[in-house]
């Protein structure tokens, strides 16, 4: 079966989003860090790569710098909020996210600010370029398997369980001699550096980037995407991302006026959140509550 031009471009975005929902999950749902700032740590990436590349460098090498950049910056905000918890650090990571907004709305030497950051390549690799959106989504589709696979062995391993416990009882944990703040870091370093390479693939797919890309209205997607799929659970966020980017988008094949369209497909994405919560409240794999 042939699939369209749009349904490939919906695909690579929920490709995208797929990292970046695992990514997060992996800090919120298996560490237990409400983390808000997740949407700065993309946006870092996007920036980064598409900066590095626009200078020449090969694109692999700016992807893997742009994680690595967005994992200092997750590295830095677990150490000035390690004494916060709950509400306090979801407020926190949230005005980490603002902060981060307003330095790439500011910093227009580096940014350009409100303007963007236009003709950002597309991604090149021993030679060959992705030129087309078909070659793309397979490009894509490959990094995301590479990285869940990753996040997936992460979770699995004796290490995945220390978080696992970190979250559900970081004192008995302390008690045990286990150092959870190092925990806490690496898990957040992790979540970021994936964070980072969404942040690569979506700045070299779309080839245009401004702040605005990575406001609040993301972080609210991703976080939906996270609770509707349901803590602790890949596969969850997996899922999610499908159901909640796609489904919508099937209204577009209505013959509905644009001024009924948009609202029509706000109330589906709300119903569909609403239905799923209900129905199953930790999402439709979760193993453990959003305390």
């Amino acid at each position: 079966m042939i699939i369209s031009a749009y349904q490939t471009h919906i695909f690579i975005l929920i490709f995208i989003y797929i990292i970046l929902a695992v990514s997060l999950n992996l800090a919120l749902g298996y560490t237990g860090l409400l983390n808000l700032g997740h949407v700065a740590f993309y946006g870092i990436g996007a920036y980064t790569s598409a900066l590095l590349a626009i200078e020449g460098m090969p694109y692999l090498a700016a992807m893997i710098i742009a994680g690595l950049f967005a994992s200092v910056f997750g590295y830095l905000l677990v150490t000035a909020t390690d004494r916060l918890k709950g509400d306090y650090l979801a407020m926190a990571t949230l005005g980490f996210s603002f902060v981060v907004y307003s330095l790439l709305l500011n910093l227009r030497e580096i940014t350009r600010g409100a303007m963007g950051i236009p003709g950002i390549p597309k991604p090149s690799i021993l030679g060959l370029t992705v030129r087309t959106n078909d070659q793309y989504l397979i490009f894509v589709l490959l990094i995301c398997a590479i990285s869940v696979f990753i996040m997936y062995r992460i979770v699995k391993s004796p290490f995945g369980k220390l978080l696992e416990a970190n979250r559900d009882n970081a004192v008995c944990l302390r008690v045990l001699g286990k150092n959870t703040f190092g925990l806490k870091y690496k898990a957040m370093m992790i979540s970021a550096f994936f964070a980072g390479i969404s942040g690569s693939l979506y700045a070299h797919y779309i080839t245009f980037i401004d702040p605005t890309s990575f406001y609040i209205s993301e972080l609210i997607l991703i976080l939906t995407i996270v609770i509707v799929g349901g803590l602790a659970s890949i596969k969850g966020s997996i899922v999610a991302t499908a159901v909640i980017i796609y489904v919508p988008e099937i209204l577009r094949t209505l013959d509905l006026p644009s001024s009924v369209l948009g609202p029509v497909r706000q109330a589906l994405y709300a119903a569909i959140l609403i239905a799923i919560l209900m129905l199953r409240p930790r999402g439709i794999f979760g193993k453990v509550d959003l305390e």
